[in-house]
Parts: structure tokens; C-alpha cells; sequence
């Protein structure tokens, strides 16, 4: 376990950035919530961009997750560029009682990640929340299937509430991400200590000081 890195008193063996986005009020902080902690409070709108880290055992490997939630309806300007920049995994969210959310993951969201995304192995999930509330569900199982074999993504319908696949749905891109040699690659402990070395030899082609870039 040579490639190890430190976080406290716990090692690990890849950092991976994960990305939750959709609409204000599908869900997402709630998804994070139920997946960090084993529980679910009543939430309030998240303001901006706020992250989680969460350390996972998985196929044999300790994987460090940062988890990205950001508030659905605020457009970030210049930070959207930042906030996708190096995603290994993208979760997208939408709300099966609110049709808006789906449609919006279709003709918004998903041309977001692909405008965006700098990881172009980058691994997505489609995400159907609120399943507990079948009496009023406004998109299918089966429209959410097609719009994820669209988007080359795997599919889960799942409830943060009840927290029925909420795991599953994490654990499925984790999966998805240690098949990937370029994620792997660029997730490793050693390739962002060799980074860091180099860091003083290259410039940046951009110049100036982004924010949010980490």
C-alpha cells in the first residue's frame, strides 16, 4: 500500500470528485445526506456549492469521495466551469413528481456535462428520486431507462427518504469508476504527488487565479 496518502488518521487509495446536479428541490442534499450519515433531516435549500467527504472500502480499495452538491437554480457563471473541472462521476437528479425536473435534466443538464466535463471518461448516473411518492408520479421507469441508455449513464429510481438505493446508487458509480485506467490514473495518490512537483516547472496557460478550481 506504498500509494497510500493520509486524510487524518485514514489512508487511501484514489480521490475521486463526485458531482450531484438537477433542479433546486429534486433531492440531491438529501441523496448526499442519506448516503454520508445513514440518515435524512428536513433540509434546507442549499445556497451555492457545498461539498462532503466521505471515506469508502470498495473492491479491496479505500476510496476518498468528495461529494459536490449544488443548489439547482443558481447559474454559477464563470464557477460552472470550475465546479465540473476534474469530475470522475456525475450524478444526475430529478424528481418523478415533477415532470420539469426530468425534461430539464434532458435539454439543460446533460448538455452542461458535456459542454463542461473535463474528464471525458467521466462516469454519470441517471437518478429518479422521490420514489415514495408513486401516488403521484409524473415520469415512468421506463422514460427514465431510455433517457439513460441516451446518455450512455447507468439508471436507479431510488427515495432518500426511505433510502431505498440510495447506497446502491453510490456504489454502482464507484464501480464504474475503478474500470476506468484514465480515472484510476488520474485519481491516484502518487499522480497528484508527481503533480504537485511539477507544478513550480509548468504555467498555467490560463493565468489569473480561479477560485474553486480543487
Amino acid at each position: 500500500m506504498g500509494s497510500c496518502s493520509k486524510v487524518g488518521n485514514n489512508s487511501y487509495d484514489y480521490s475521486f470528485k463526485i458531482l450531484l446536479i438537477g433542479d433546486s428541490g429534486v433531492g440531491k442534499s438529501s441523496i448526499l445526506l442519506s448516503f454520508i450519515s445513514n440518515s435524512v433531516h428536513d433540509l434546507s435549500p442549499t445556497i451555492g456549492v457545498d461539498f462532503k467527504i466521505k471515506l469508502v472500502n470498495i473492491c479491496g480499495k479505500r476510496l476518498k469521495l468528495t461529494l459536490w452538491d449544488t443548489a439547482g437554480q443558481e447559474r454559477f457563471g464563470t464557477l460552472i466551469s470550475s465546479y465540473y473541472r476534474g469530475a470522475h462521476g456525475i450524478i444526475l437528479v430529478y424528481d418523478v413528481t415533477r415532470r420539469e425536473t426530468f425534461t430539464n435534466l434532458s435539454n439543460t443538464w446533460a448538455k452542461e456535462v458535456e459542454l463542461y466535463s473535463t474528464n471525458k471518461d467521466c462516469v454519470k448516473v441517471l437518478v429518479g428520486n422521490k420514489v415514495d411518492k408513486e401516488s403521484e408520479r409524473a415520469v415512468s421507469q421506463e422514460e427514465g431507462r431510455a433517457l439513460a441508455e441516451e446518455h450512455k449513464c447507468s439508471f436507479f429510481e431510488c427515495s432518500a427518504k426511505t433510502r431505498e438505493n440510495v447506497v446502491q446508487c453510490f456504489r454502482e458509480l464507484m464501480l464504474k469508476i475503478l474500470e476506468k485506467p484514465n480515472l484510476l490514473e488520474n485519481g491516484s495518490v502518487l499522480v497528484k504527488q508527481k503533480f504537485l512537483q511539477q507544478k513550480k516547472v509548468y504555467q498555467s496557460p490560463r493565468g489569473g487565479g480561479g477560485c474553486c478550481a480543487q
